[in-house]
């Protein structure tokens, strides 16, 4: 067969790279706008939760400690226990409810690890001002137990975005990491 033969394609019509970049920034806009707002929804579930807890927290401590006659870290700890649980459930079904479900047992435990770092932070603090600086004074100790929770907010919430409620993504490379095992 000759050139001649051979039926002309016309050209393919690319559209110009105005149109790309253009059609490229939209759908950056896009995935920009839902991840902000994933990322306020969640920060704003983390607070309201969080101060919900702390208040549990904050109360039952003084509640334990000023009347019952707990001692300073016993009080502490029980008061942690409960704001812990309740936060559990309330990150899992609003916080982090658009994120991957990894199962129940899995989540809560690494909650538990988390959140019982965070503790021994914030016990390490009571205990700190309570002992070897020797203050007894509630007020005192309910200062320095809000400072050990305020750091421990810090931790949590990177730790459960990072570990205990990982994005889709972030399960799925590790599903199929598994499976090439």
């Amino acid at each position: 067969m000759a050139a001649r033969d051979y039926p002309v394609r016309p050209a393919a019509r690319r559209p110009p790279v105005a149109s790309l970049v253009v059609k490229w920034a939209e759908t950056i806009r896009v995935r920009m706008d839902t991840t902000w707002r994933l990322l306020i929804k969640e920060l704003s579930a983390f607070g309201v939760v969080g101060a919900t807890c702390f208040a549990i927290d904050v109360v039952l401590f003084q509640l334990l400690y000023a009347h019952a006659g707990f001692g300073a870290v016993t009080a502490k700890f029980f008061a942690t226990m409960v704001s812990m649980t309740v936060a559990y459930f309330a990150h899992r079904y609003w916080s982090f409810s658009h994120r991957a479900r990894t199962g129940v047992r899995r989540e809560y435990l690494l909650f538990a690890v988390v959140n019982g770092g965070t503790l021994l932070l914030n016990l390490g603090v009571v205990a700190f001002v309570r002992y070897p600086l020797g203050q007894e004074s509630p007020l005192v100790l309910q200062l320095a137990n809000i400072t050990g929770i305020a750091a421990g907010t810090v931790i949590r919430y990177l730790s459960y975005r990072r570990w205990v409620f990982p994005a889709e993504a972030a399960v799925a490379g590790v599903q199929d990491r598994s499976a090439t095992r």
